[in-house]
């Protein structure tokens, strides 16, 4: 029998590989946008990183809160 707070970690490693199509889809989205804002090499490339990291903290935080409440549920 599997515990109630394993079941989750169960759930959420079962569909790992679809996490993967959201690496490209970050980058591209935050180059993109940063390339918009900028001509220059330079800054696109750091605009993309800060971009490309908000957008993961912001996507782990939501993971987080949704885990935390399936969790308890």
């Amino acid at each position: 029998m599997i515990p109630g707070a394993l079941l989750p970690c169960l759930l959420f490693a079962a569909h790992i590989n679809d996490l993967w199509y959201a690496i490209p889809l970050i980058l591209v989205v935050s180059v993109v946008y940063s390339a918009t804002r900028h001509e220059l090499a330079g800054p696109i490339v750091s605009g993309a990183t800060r971009m490309a990291a908000w957008i993961c903290a912001f996507m782990l935080v939501g993971f987080v809160l949704l885990f935390t409440l399936s969790a308890m549920l």
